[in-house]
């Protein structure tokens, strides 16, 4: 008994690290239809694979890394035994910042590549927070031209329509520059204003949940919500409160079958008024602009691409044009609150970070798709590309003689050679276990060969499959022993084609 109690001290306890899942079979499968959509997606619009390691030079990872002097604040880090510091990677653009500098000469540019894969993030995890998490990112590196950034917007929406959330989504375009001359024009230009800035941003960003009014208090003085806690505000005055409010709230939407260009022109000339005589807001209004059109003269009409000011995130590292993929259909949040789904992907015009690592300047545009977060979404609606053709498990060979094995590990090679998924068991039960096994691995049918099936050059299959549906209508054991439902011989030569029988009658 003490020996016992000892080695159950010493056993350790399985857990799994937070902010960290395991994903089983199922998902795995559903998760790679929808992966190959997306691909597919991409391949159309000529972009090509690359694949970047999961770790890089800390210091390439540029703007993305939290505090150069503390390598393990925000990411993974660890030293080579050059006492270089190496992190996991944060996410997928800076890899591809790295690499298309390291073979600039020999890439054609523009260059258009995605990248799928694992990223890192060292922080607390929580519901809906994880460590590690998969991207799917989609970029151009080499093209100054907005018409870049509309092509980058039409890939979003073609992708979220062929995933099948056509009439279910909208990606929202905005321009750092706009954002710039707005600040501007309120008198918030300057490194020491940065501050102000931020909180004014932030209080955009609050737009769609809190509405005008709730900004404007942001804005002001400061918001208190329903529960008593008090945010303050930017401090601004009733001035620029306004003129910020007549940025964020024209919202207004183009009239069926009206002039697409004559909408934008009205839309964009409120913007112009309110960045007034600034040089930058007036250029990323004539981007915004630019890209609309050719959105509208290619087909994508307000209702799948528009701008918005309330895409406001990322503006510490995008120069340009910014947008986001957002689902409209609604869902309860933890509150108990109906809310839309949100953003499933984003991105923008980062015409800094290849620059980074070469003398001239590099641009560069793109956007990420939050891969967990989209496969959610997939499934709160019930996509059918989630579910595809089910998959038979496994035809299981018994063993009933075990030093006949290698009899039994031929039948098994027949069914593989024919391109049969097979296995032969390998444990140590007897035939009842081996049954059970057979059921919980999905078997579609067993092999049964005993000594007497050996002499006469026979098999046993028993569909296991048709046996349940036929056990359901079987009341006594004795009347089971009698009608040995859906198990049948056949001989060892027609093995192949009789399991194929069964497969064909089932799946």
């Amino acid at each position: 008994m003490a020996k016992a109690d000892s080695h159950r001290a010493d056993t350790l306890k399985p857990r799994l690290p937070r902010g960290f899942v395991d994903r089983r079979e199922d998902e795995i499968a559903a998760q790679h239809r929808m992966l190959e959509t997306i691909r597919q997606s991409f391949e159309l619009y000529g972009f090509e694979a690359l694949e970047t390691p999961f770790v890089e030079y800390t210091e390439a990872l540029g703007k993305f890394l939290p505090d150069l002097d503390r390598p393990n604040e925000g990411v993974f880090s660890f030293q080579d035994d050059d006492e270089s510091w190496l992190s996991l990677r944060y996410d997928l653009t800076a890899p591809l910042a790295r690499h298309v500098a390291e073979h600039f000469d020999a890439i054609p540019k523009p260059y258009r590549s995605f990248r799928a894969g694992y990223v890192f993030r060292n922080e607390k995890p929580g519901p809906g927070r994880f460590r590690q998490f998969m991207q799917f990112d989609a970029d151009i590196v080499g093209a100054g031209s907005v018409a870049a950034d509309a092509e980058i917007c039409m890939l979003m929406a073609d992708t979220l329509e062929k995933l099948g959330l056509t009439g279910q989504f909208v990606v929202k375009v905005n321009n750092r520059k706009v954002l710039d001359g707005v600040m501007e024009a309120i008198g918030l230009a300057g490194a020491d204003k940065a501050g102000q800035r931020l909180t004014v941003l932030r209080a955009i960003d609050k737009l769609d949940r809190l509405g005008a009014d709730g900004v404007r208090d942001l804005l002001g003085a400061g918001r208190k919500d329903e529960s008593g806690d008090f945010t303050k505000g930017a401090g601004l005055d009733a001035a620029a409160v306004e003129r910020i409010l007549a940025y964020v709230s024209f919202q207004s939407a183009p009239v069926e079958g009206a002039d697409r260009m004559a909408f934008w022109e009205q839309f964009f000339g409120a913007w112009t008024d309110v960045v007034g005589d600034s040089a930058i807001g007036r250029e990323g209004i004539a981007e915004l602009h630019a890209m609309m059109r050719l959105c509208a003269a290619a087909g994508y009409g307000f209702d799948r691409i528009r701008a918005d000011p309330s895409v406001v995130r990322g503006l510490e590292y995008y120069t340009g044009p910014v947008y986001e993929a957002e689902l409209t259909f609604p869902v309860t949040n933890e509150d108990g609150q109906v809310v839309r789904f949100g953003s499933v992907a984003g991105g923008g015009r980062y015409d800094g970070l290849v620059g980074r690592f070469r003398s001239e300047p590099v641009p560069a545009t793109g956007f990420s798709i939050g891969v967990s977060r989209l496969f959610s979404a997939l499934q709160l609606i019930g996509s059918p590309l989630l579910e595809g053709k089910k998959k038979p498990g496994p035809v299981v060979i018994l063993v009933l003689d075990r030093e006949n094995i290698a009899d039994y590990q031929r039948l098994v090679v027949l069914l593989r050679s024919e391109n049969i998924r097979a296995e032969l068991y390998l444990g140590g039960s007897g035939m009842k276990a081996q049954m059970k096994y057979a059921d919980r691995r999905g078997a579609p049918c067993a092999i049964i060969q005993g000594s007497n099936e050996r002499e006469a050059g026979e098999v046993q299959i028993k569909d296991l499959i048709e046996g349940a549906k036929a056990a359901e209508g079987i009341a006594s054991n004795a009347e089971w022993k009698a009608a040995r439902p859906a198990q049948f011989s056949v001989p060892e030569a027609d093995m192949v084609a009789r399991v194929r029988e069964v497969l064909a009658r089932h799946f």
